[in-house]
């Protein structure tokens, strides 16, 4: 996996966003991201539709990975880490989360995670907020439309279409504007949300290679 870097200045902190779906806040030593709808698959194919068992296998060795570059003290979950009720990734994640025994989870809830804060805490969550806020940085799972502080948010997974010579292509991007920066999907089993909500906003569009600003 190759991790590639753009560092981009938010209210005097410096962030990196990563073409893994994921940024490094390094005033923090915070890694940061949303959405990793942990237990989707599980959810589907419990419903009778056949998927494989390695989606969740992939995100959680992309995050491993990214621990390991980054080496952050925490990590700030923007909302949806789950997907479903509890299921057989439950016991996958918290395996996982073995690797790290050291490492701080803060989770901003997400409409997905709904299960009790008992059953989040049993699964390595350290603390559990609705909106929390660090230094001049906010962090929601949906836009506060707060025009006056800076609010880090998930939830509508957004991508951005480009015509080719030949095709229309669809990436996965981060959303920055003015007082907002919406991060992408982490979990790579989501769609993209292409609508154009933010005309003005400087788009980071990213491949498995390269990150790109596009206006």
């Amino acid at each position: 996996m190759k991790i590639i870097e753009k560092f981009i200045s938010i209210k005097e902190e410096n962030l990196i966003l990563t073409n893994q779906r994921a940024l490094f806040w390094k005033e923090a030593s915070a890694l940061i991201l949303s959405d990793l709808h942990l237990g989707k698959t599980a959810h589907f194919r419990k419903n009778g539709i056949p998927l494989p068992s390695d989606i969740i296998l992939e995100d959680l060795k992309r995050l491993s990975n990214l621990i390991d570059h980054f080496n952050p003290e925490k990590i700030i979950i923007v909302g949806d880490f789950l997907h479903a009720g509890k299921n057989s990734e439950f016991e996958i994640y918290k395996n996982w989360k073995l690797q790290f025994p050291a490492l701080k989870i803060i989770l901003v809830k997400g409409n997905h995670d709904r299960i009790s804060e008992k059953q989040l805490f049993e699964l390595g969550i350290s603390d559990i907020y609705s909106v929390y806020q660090e230094n001049e940085l906010i962090f929601s799972h949906e836009d506060l439309k707060n025009e006056s502080q800076f609010v880090i948010s998930g939830h509508l997974h957004p991508g951005v279409v480009l015509q080719s010579s030949t095709r229309k292509l669809k990436f996965p991007c981060y959303v920055v504007t003015e007082n907002q920066l919406i991060l992408p999907a982490f979990s790579t089993f989501t769609g993209l949300d292409t609508n154009n909500y933010f005309p003005e906003a400087q788009k980071y569009i990213f491949t498995q290679d390269s990150i790109h600003l596009i206006q």
